[in-house]
């Protein structure tokens, strides 16, 4: 990547990786607001990136994701700013580790065809860069277990890198490189959420399961 495009991508994220943050702590309805924006800039990125496939109306279901899996997560009163804020750190430290050790390590491509840059050294590191920060973020917000914590950081790291392949594939389908030129060195919206829409859509879903709706985010985290 050129210098000139990675400094874009850290200025970028200095800017909104803070105005996410601040979202989760203060919660209502600058959280819902928050998502609600992002929903509908992914959902106009999709439509605009598939326009004249059947894969249009799957849009919807992104950008419904994209939106109730975080805010049904932060709605959990005692647990919901934790669960938001250990995701950002699980996809965040998942990206930022991937991406340098898969470029000072190298070595076969994790899936070629789909991302081509991709490599399996990237995504084993992302993966157990996003365990060791969990754990650490965890011991800031009270007694979690920290093999419990390690557990759903792996399982949501893998899901983060899944869903960035995903959007991957859908890119090379529609023969594009980025979603749309929204953020200055990340392309689009989609381009920056990938990761996080399916790690949380993963962790909402346990969370709904095993804690229900009201309590979402302790399903997820207490076991």
């Amino acid at each position: 990547m050129p210098h000139s495009n990675l400094a874009l991508r850290i200025a970028s994220a200095a800017v909104l990786a803070p105005l996410a943050v601040a979202a989760a702590y203060f919660g209502g309805w600058s959280f819902v607001l928050f998502w609600a924006v992002a929903a509908g800039a992914v959902l106009w990125e999709w439509t605009r990136l598939v326009k004249g496939t059947l894969w249009v109306a799957a849009g919807v279901f992104y950008a419904a994701a994209m939106f109730a899996a975080p805010v049904m997560l932060r709605a959990d009163a005692q647990y919901g700013l934790f669960a938001i804020v250990l995701l950002f750190a699980i996809v965040w430290s998942t990206d930022i580790f991937g991406y340098f050790a898969g470029r000072a390590i190298g070595g076969p491509k994790l899936l070629p065809s789909v991302s081509p840059k991709k490599t399996w050294s990237g995504a084993i590191a992302g993966t157990l860069g996003a365990m060791l920060v969990a754990v650490a973020v965890a011991s800031l917000f009270g007694s979690f277990h920290a093999g419990t914590i390690a557990a759903v950081a792996l399982l949501l790291s893998v899901c983060a890198q899944i869903g960035d392949l995903f959007e991957s594939f859908v890119k090379r389908k529609c023969g594009a490189k980025d979603s749309s030129q929204l953020i200055p060195g990340h392309g689009g919206v989609m381009d920056r959420l990938d990761g996080f829409w399916a790690a949380a859509l993963a962790a909402c879903l346990i969370g709904v399961l095993r804690g229900g709706i009201a309590d979402a985010a302790r399903g997820l985290l207490i076991w």
